[in-house]
């Protein structure tokens, strides 16, 4: 390693990125994969990685955002609509949580775990807005 870079090129720091979340060691990926997004910012890969170490990291509102980042380039895409439905969650702003998981829902209707979610969300939502 010179001058702080992680061996390797994008590629290598994306494969380590993705053991190292595999491992169990999330904010270690989200280091390397944080690199890895600098040098290639269109990579739906590294992206997608790095929202997935994030969230694993308990770094929601990160997460949330590099979900977005997916989502502004492809706003079709479901499985990014779920991840930001999931760490807006998290996150604790349960509107953001149900448009997102609701749209991943309508994306792909054949997948319970997105309307599991949808689901969880909006009960927890309306019993908040219960409370006084």
């Amino acid at each position: 390693m010179q001058s702080g870079q992680p061996d390797g090129g994008v590629y290598e720091w994306y494969q380590r990125g993705l053991q190292l979340l595999s491992a169990g060691h999330p904010d270690a990926a989200a280091t390397l994969l944080e690199r890895a997004a600098g040098a290639e910012p269109g990579s739906r890969s590294v992206l997608e990685a790095l929202a997935r170490a994030q969230y694993d990291a308990g770094r929601y509102r990160a997460a949330i955002d590099s979900f977005a980042r997916i989502i502004d380039a492809n706003p079709t895409d479901d499985y990014a609509q779920f991840g930001l439905g999931l760490a807006a969650s998290r996150a604790g702003d349960l509107e953001l949580a149900a448009e997102h998981l609701a749209l991943a829902v309508a994306m792909r209707p054949d997948l319970t775990h997105y309307a599991q979610a949808l689901r969880g969300v909006r009960a927890r939502r309306d019993l908040a807005q219960e409370l006084p």
